[in-house]
C-alpha cells in the first residue's frame, strides 16, 4: 500500500466520522462546523490526488475549493447568526 493510498484511506475514514456527525449534530452549528470539516476533507483528497497522480494542477481546483468552502461557511453562519437574532 502506498502512502498516498494510506492518506486517502485515513481521509475518508475521518470524512465518514465528519458525516455522521453533519447528521447527528445536537445544535445546527455542529452541523455546519461537520460540514465544513467535510469540505476539508475533500480538499485534502483532491491535493493527495494531485499528487498521487502527478498532476499538479489538482492543487489549483484545491484551493479553489478551499475558497468557495470558506465563502460557503461564513455566508451560512452570517446567515443563522442573523435569524437569531431576529427571533
Amino acid at each position: 500500500m502506498s502512502l498516498y493510498a494510506a492518506a486517502a484511506t485515513a481521509l475518508l475514514a475521518t470524512f465518514g466520522l465528519a458525516l455522521i456527525r453533519a447528521l447527528a449534530g445536537p445544535t445546527v452549528f455542529d452541523r455546519i462546523l461537520a460540514l465544513n470539516l467535510i469540505g476539508t476533507k475533500t480538499i485534502l483528497l483532491i491535493a493527495v490526488l494531485g499528487f498521487a497522480t502527478g498532476r499538479f494542477d489538482f492543487i489549483d481546483i484545491a484551493l479553489v475549493y478551499a475558497v468557495l468552502n470558506l465563502i460557503g461557511t461564513v455566508a451560512v453562519m452570517r446567515y443563522l447568526i442573523g435569524e437569531k437574532d431576529r427571533a
